[in-house]
């Protein structure tokens, strides 16, 4: 890869060593917001070492949950931290996998671009990885940082081409423009009562053996690193003691760029790029920060779903109640409930004392019927109920079975024979064959209908939400849910398709067939978040709701 002029952007490259799930995206959320709150243009970027092309066809037990970007990119969960710190959108140029560079350069490769030479990982794979960090770089927002977090950690055989693509831009730029960040992990052992140093002295020795020298590091403890112990690790690793950045465990994530403020890792970077800013506005930051440490009530929110062993299948979910929880001033405590275990005869045990109940998306069949027993319980309770994309959808079969008397209504996904498909798929998805990045993805427009709850949520007739799937409400049955009460707040622009559910004589049931989880914010939570934690108050205060 010729090099090309000089870029305008500064690049910080996060790399991983020790474990895994350190909080490399935190880590790298919190630095880009750190450096946002002192005017600089900056975003983030996700190399993934894994040889999917993304992660749209694998299981959530294997990746956690899938982000979707308004361009419809599906990404990788790191992709919401980055939004959610940053409060930027994330596109298709901000995550790259290893089989979306191997399939670009295979593709090449395959229509003669090579002239006829032997294709191998350097230069062929590492240019690649270059050109799409590079790639971002140039894009329209002209940054001026470029976060790049690299995935796995050092040592692992998938990463080593990302590391040599990052090593070699170092060389290529110089070490004004290029800064390497290592997150490690300090262990405190029990038994001796002692911290150990050595993981991280072997983490940084397999990094300097690839010929990356970091220029600080991140040590993740639950043990306050006292001055000699950053002195013996600066000293063992190259690093001076001021670099060596204590990331002590917090209770919220969102303490993490105060933290990081604290221990001087901004300067740091500031200094080694010499670029002049003032001190950063964290005001918002810390006030939000102050009410969400101090919620003075808490209340009980159930999350009907069948990922329910893994959180991080759910983790927009879960930081969208956060949010709302802040801006509400309460604590909601989620309740995890595996909908494959719920049945009629005891789900108002497993639901007694919850303030609300949210069935989020999902694919196949398992877990269904208990969804649905769920909804019933709620509709039938007036306790407030809130179905994303398949919550929305089996919404809407418990309400053609139960109330439009469809007997045995479902979705085509789970009955292809059913008589009354209430759910099915989308006419252009019919004719589609692969599976991966074929859904209706990414943001859509959504025409909010005036005098609708969703209206009320919304305050405004056009919005824009992303999607994530392939079976929408059918048509033909639209009359008859109307008129048994069933009434569509939201609209595709055409009317054709409906986006949004509202039913009669209830505090709060919603669906809608988007995921506004994904546009939650730490400072500006969702609407529909904020205003579904409202009914649960309201719920919580009528009802006496106790444990």
């Amino acid at each position: 890869m010729p090099r090309s002029s000089k870029p305008k952007s500064k690049f910080i490259f996060f790399t991983g060593g020790v474990v895994s799930s350190l909080g490399k995206g935190i880590a790298a959320s919190s630095l880009g917001m750190l450096l946002k709150a002192r005017g600089f243009n900056v975003t983030i970027m996700k190399l993934d070492p894994y040889i999917n092309v993304d992660p749209g066809t694998m299981n959530p037990f294997q990746h956690g949950e899938v982000y979707v970007t308004d361009d419809g990119a599906e990404a990788d969960l790191d992709l919401g931290h980055y939004e959610r710190f940053l409060d930027i959108s994330m596109g298709k140029l901000n995550n790259s996998t290893t089989g979306q560079i191997y399939e670009s350069v295979i593709s090449r490769e395959r229509a003669g671009d090579y002239l006829g030479g032997t294709v191998q990982v350097i230069p062929h794979i590492t240019d690649e990885i270059k050109k799409r960090i590079l790639a971002v770089a140039s894009s329209e927002a002209d940054w001026d940082v470029v976060i790049v977090e690299i995935g796995g950690t050092v040592g692992d055989i998938e990463s080593q081409p990302f590391l040599e693509a990052i090593r070699q831009m170092g060389l290529e730029y110089g070490r004004r423009s290029v800064a390497y960040l290592h997150l490690t992990l300090v262990p405190y052992i029990p038994t001796s009562g002692e911290i150990k140093t050595k993981p991280t002295q072997h983490s940084v020795k397999a990094l300097r053996e690839i010929g990356i020298q970091p220029d600080a590091l991140i040590c993740r403890t639950g043990h306050r690193l006292t001055p000699e112990l950053k002195r013996k690790i600066g000293m063992f690793c190259s690093v001076p003691a001021n670099a060596v950045i204590e990331a002590i465990d917090a209770e919220s994530i969102y303490e993490v760029p105060l933290n990081l403020e604290r221990e001087g890792l901004t300067n740091i970077i500031l200094k080694q790029f010499r670029l002049k800013c003032g001190r950063p506005d964290l005001t918002v930051w810390k006030e939000t920060l102050e009410r969400a440490q101090n919620p003075p009530s808490e209340l009980d929110i159930a999350i009907c779903g069948k990922y329910t062993g893994l959180h991080d299948a759910y983790k927009s979910i879960i930081e969208a109640f956060v949010h709302s929880g802040i801006v509400n001033e309460v604590k909601v405590n989620l309740r995890w409930v595996d909908s494959e275990f719920v049945t009629d005869n005891d789900i108002a045990e497993k639901l007694k004392g919850v303030s609300g109940v949210l069935i989020p998306g999902g694919f196949g069949d398992r877990g269904i019927e208990g969804k649905i027993c769920a909804v019933r319980h709620v509709r039938e309770n007036k306790i407030p109920f809130f179905g994303i994309c398949l919550g929305l959808q089996c919404a809407v079969v418990e309400f053609a079975r139960h109330i439009v008397g469809l007997n045995r209504a479902n979705s085509s996904e789970f009955a292809p024979r059913t008589k009354f498909p209430v759910i099915d798929l989308m006419p252009e998805q019919k004719k589609l064959k692969k599976k991966g990045g074929t859904m209706r993805l990414g943001a859509q427009p959504c025409h909010i209908q005036p005098g609708s709850i969703a209206y009320r949520i919304y305050g405004q007739e056009l919005i824009s939400e992303r999607h994530r799937h392939r079976y929408e409400f059918n048509n033909i049955y639209r009359k008859q849910f109307e008129k048994a009460g069933m009434h569509f707040g939201g609209l595709s622009p055409d009317h054709k398709l409906i986006e949004m559910i509202e039913i009669e004589d209830h505090p709060w049931f919603i669906g809608c067939q988007f995921h506004p989880e994904l546009k939650s914010r730490f400072i500006k939570p969702h609407p529909l978040f904020r205003e579904f934690v409202q009914a649960a108050i309201d719920y919580n205060k009528r009802n006496q709701v106790t444990e």
